[in-house]
């Protein structure tokens, strides 16, 4: 696949070519309920005045009365220069979703609730423009997780999970790494997190805080039933496989947090780290630590009198 100016797609000269102010194309991923009009219009308003273009998904963008044009979801991803998400954390992680294999970085804009993962706020939009346009941001490359089950392949940005089924057995998972049985957990649930979803449900879990520059992949326990109740960090280049035991429950699979699938007993999920699958504007406005810090409303042990 090759990009606009027919550079090979996920090329450094990507992000130059955004630094210089070459953004043909604004690719917007909306909130499938929240009200995102007046946002809209102020994005088609900066690219209009740039004499660009601003696309969307055609099922979004028929919601509401605005100038975006509506694309199916492989032309948004191969036409954009910049993905903006309006939203919560799901729709920025369906954003980067779109955004493997292409050349766009995401700017997340936080409408929902939480907005972990978004950079900015509504209010602060037209200053984020404004600083894209004067090239005062940097594009932070995030990690994928891919799962091989047979012929069955998933991509997910924050983590894939087996999860017991209601009224089956509990998750029983043989966790291997370069081919060798390591340990097995029998638990709720097995989460595999990249380093931007260990601030999700795997941090949730007692699993630890990984700093989205680490390449890796982080294994958690939920509820487990067994001594053994620790996260495993492995390295990007370590071969991963989770087996599921003949004492286990059916389980659904799920990325981040949509249902893909179920496996049985018998069945081997192999796991793959995707470097640099995706890439998030970051304007410098807080460290990962700050808004991790902000959000989960980290404050540490008290201290003493």
């Amino acid at each position: 696949m090759r990009d606009w100016e027919g550079r090979g797609v996920g090329d450094p000269t990507d992000i130059e070519a955004m630094l210089m102010g070459l953004i043909n194309a604004v690719g917007l991923v909306l909130h499938p309920e929240r009200h995102c009009a007046p946002t809209v219009e102020t994005i088609t308003r900066w690219s209009r005045a740039r004499g660009g273009k601003v696309l969307g998904l055609a099922e979004e963008v028929a919601r509401i009365d605005c100038e975006a044009v509506p694309v199916a979801a492989t032309e948004l991803t191969a036409a954009a220069d910049l993905l903006i998400s309006l939203g919560g954390d799901g729709t920025m992680l369906r954003t980067m979703r779109l955004a493997v294999g292409g050349h766009a970085p995401v700017l997340g804009v936080n409408v929902g609730r939480l907005g972990f993962l978004a950079e900015i706020d509504t209010p602060e939009l037209p200053a984020a423009l404004d600083a894209i346009d004067e090239r005062r941001f940097t594009a932070e490359a995030r990690s994928a997780v891919q799962v091989r089950s047979g012929s069955d392949q998933e991509t997910a940005l924050n983590d894939v999970v087996l999860l017991r089924s209601p009224g089956k057995r509990s998750a029983a998972v043989g966790v291997r790494v370069q081919g060798h049985p390591f340990v097995k957990y029998t638990a709720d649930a097995v989460i595999v997190a990249t380093p931007t979803g260990s601030t999700a449900y795997s941090f949730s879990a007692g699993g630890p805080i990984v700093s989205p520059n680490a390449e890796g992949l982080l294994v958690t326990p939920v509820a487990p039933h067994s001594a053994f109740n620790r996260s495993v960090f492995l390295s990007g280049g370590e071969k991963l496989a989770l087996e599921v035991l003949p004492s286990s429950g059916e389980l659904a699979v799920e990325a981040d947090g949509r249902l893909v699938g179920h496996v049985c007993p018998g069945d081997v999920i192999d796991v793959t780290l995707l470097p640099a699958a995706a890439r998030v504007v970051r304007l410098g406005l807080t460290t990962f630590y700050q808004r991790a810090q902000r959000k989960l409303r980290i404050t540490g042990s008290a201290e003493p009198v």
